[in-house]
């Protein structure tokens, strides 16, 4: 791995960090919790794909 890469994992968890605690207490129900987290896991999907073919 890079150094490119490890600063951009260890971003990444930073933000998650940073972001999960208020995404756990604002989702309580089951059903809002899987419908936000599939979007949050579109949005990131979306960006690997889009990083993935810019740096061919």
């Amino acid at each position: 791995m890079s150094t490119d890469q490890i600063m951009s994992a260890i971003f990444l968890i930073a933000v998650l960090i940073l972001i999960l605690p208020n995404f756990l207490s604002t989702n309580y129900k089951l059903k809002e919790f899987l419908k936000n987290l599939s979007i949050w896991a579109i949005i990131t999907l979306a960006i690997v794909v889009i990083l993935y073919f810019t740096n061919l």
